[in-house]
């Protein structure tokens, strides 16, 4: 997914998706161990997409604790 999808995402939805890319990172991960992958690289795609998701929650975590700081 591309940064400016993510960012389109709900807060639920966002959590969804990270259990999402957990579970296929654990799954690529078993896959490479086992030599059954043609693209191991898909589990560093798929720590991107986990990246971009945590940042974005962070994101906005951070952006209401200041709205509720200023209120």
């Amino acid at each position: 997914m591309k940064t400016k999808e993510i960012r389109e995402l709900t807060d639920k939805e966002l959590l969804h998706r990270l259990d999402e890319v957990n579970e296929e990172i654990f799954k690529l991960r078993f896959r490479v161990m086992s030599n059954t992958t043609d693209k191991p690289a898909n589990i560093r795609n798929a720590k991107k997409e986990k990246a971009k998701i945590l940042t974005i929650m962070n994101e906005r975590d951070v952006q209401k604790k200041r709205n509720d700081k200023n209120e």
